[in-house]
């Protein structure tokens, strides 16, 4: 689905200064991300290009993004669609999931937000792409031998049972190896939410893994400060 890991976007949004606020972060991000200034430009790069997912405008000069999506769709029925708009009508955004929309995001909006609506369109239409870079259960972190399908995390003869959360948890950090897992992104694909309470109890199991990994000095669970979490397997 992507190239050299990074998602495929093309972003169609008239607004000058938020198209280029979000192509900069969209970027920063790990996403590719190609950006047109009206609609009939972005149909010209649909037709020209591959992407995994459009980021439309609804209202933009030359061609609105509705119209946009529907010609998108006729080319392509399995592309997803998530429209960025200043309306927050219910007949417009009925309009926009008639015509085959995955998601609508209303401006203003965080663009963290927007990253995570993104991943979770994705996850919905295509399959996550972070479980696609390893579809086995068992992972080897340092010295450890990580059984996700029987919650086991064993060094040597030493196999310790762990919850089911904290194997999500394990999971998701060892697909983000040596990278940061930001902390909203963690909290809404384990518990589908970001809130005060889950971010504690994650806090809590963090403690807990890192206990449990003491035994290898290689590997180490860092707090990136105010961003999140970084498993760190220096030998790997």
């Amino acid at each position: 689905m992507q190239t050299k890991d990074k998602i495929r976007v093309l972003l169609v949004e008239d607004d000058l200064n938020l198209g280029n606020l979000l192509q900069d972060y969209l970027e920063m991000e790990n996403f590719e991300v190609h950006l047109c200034r009206d609609g009939e430009a972005g149909f010209e790069a649909f037709e020209a290009g591959t992407y995994d997912i459009c980021l439309l405008d609804v209202m933009m000069p030359k061609k609105d993004g509705f119209t946009l999506a529907k010609q998108i769709k006729e080319k392509n029925q399995t592309v997803p669609i998530l429209f960025l708009t200043a309306k927050s009508l219910k007949e417009d955004k009925i309009n926009g999931f008639t015509i085959g929309a995955d998601d609508y995001i209303t401006k203003p909006f965080d663009e963290e937000e927007l990253v995570l609506r993104i991943h979770a369109v994705l996850k919905r239409t295509q399959g996550d792409p972070m479980a696609q870079k390893n579809d086995e259960t068992k992972f080897k972190i340092g010295k450890y031998t990580f059984d996700y399908a029987n919650h086991a995390l064993s060094i040597d003869d030493d196999v310790r049972r762990i919850t089911k959360r904290e194997s999500e948890i394990l999971r998701l950090l060892y697909l983000y190896k040596n990278r940061i897992l930001k902390r909203e992104e963690a909290l809404v694909s384990i518990w589908g939410e970001n809130d005060y309470f889950h971010g504690r109890s994650f806090d809590v199991f963090i403690t807990k893994l890192r206990k449990y990994l003491k035994k290898d000095s290689n590997v180490k669970i860092e707090n990136v400060h105010g961003v999140g979490f970084m498993l760190i397997d220096e030998k790997n």
